[in-house]
C-alpha cells in the first residue's frame, strides 16, 4: 500500500504555488500517492488565461484572477517585476517553471481537485480550469486527508 501525502493549496502566490508543486513532484518520486486540493485564491494555479465571472462582484473579481503564468511572489513583486525577475532567475539556475511542474505534477499522477464551494463563490466555473482538473468539496479533500500520512498548509 502506498503512502499518502494531502496538499491543500490555498495561496495563489507563485513562490508558495513552487513549493507546493515541488513537493508533491517530490513526493511522487519516493512513490507516494499524493492529492492536492485547491482552493480560493490556490485556484489560480488551476485557471486558464481568461475572465472569469458572470455577476457584477464575479466579473470584479474576475479582473484580479490570474492564471498560473502570471501570478507573482509573495514578496517583492514590484508590479510585476518580481515575477519577470524570478522566472529569470529560475531559468538560469536551471529551476522547472510553474508552468512545467504543474504539467510534470499532472504526468505523474498527481491528483489535482478544485473546491467547487470555492468555485461558486468565486464565480469560476469548470471550463475556466486547465483539464484533468477533478472537482470536490471538503469531504472529497478529507477523505484524502484522513488516509494521508503527511498533510500540508500552503
Amino acid at each position: 500500500m502506498k503512502e499518502k501525502v494531502s496538499i491543500i493549496v490555498f495561496s495563489g502566490d507563485m513562490d508558495k504555488a513552487m513549493a507546493a508543486l515541488i513537493i508533491a513532484t517530490g513526493a511522487v518520486a519516493y512513490d507516494m500517492e499524493v492529492s492536492m486540493f485547491f482552493t480560493f485564491w490556490g485556484l489560480q494555479v488551476l485557471k486558464k488565461r481568461k475572465r472569469t465571472g458572470k455577476g457584477f462582484f464575479g466579473k470584479m473579481l474576475g479582473l484580479f484572477l490570474k492564471d498560473i503564468s502570471r501570478i507573482g511572489p509573495s514578496k517583492m513583486n514590484f508590479g510585476g517585476l518580481g515575477r519577470w525577475m524570478f522566472k529569470k532567475m529560475m531559468k538560469k539556475h536551471g529551476v522547472m517553471s510553474l508552468e512545467e511542474l504543474l504539467k510534470t505534477a499532472m504526468d505523474s499522477g498527481v491528483k489535482m481537485v478544485a473546491c467547487q464551494m470555492s468555485m461558486d463563490v468565486m464565480e469560476i466555473s469548470q471550463e475556466d480550469l486547465i483539464e484533468g482538473v477533478e472537482f470536490g468539496g471538503v469531504g472529497s479533500f478529507l477523505a484524502d486527508a484522513k488516509e494521508s500520512r503527511f498533510v500540508l498548509f500552503i
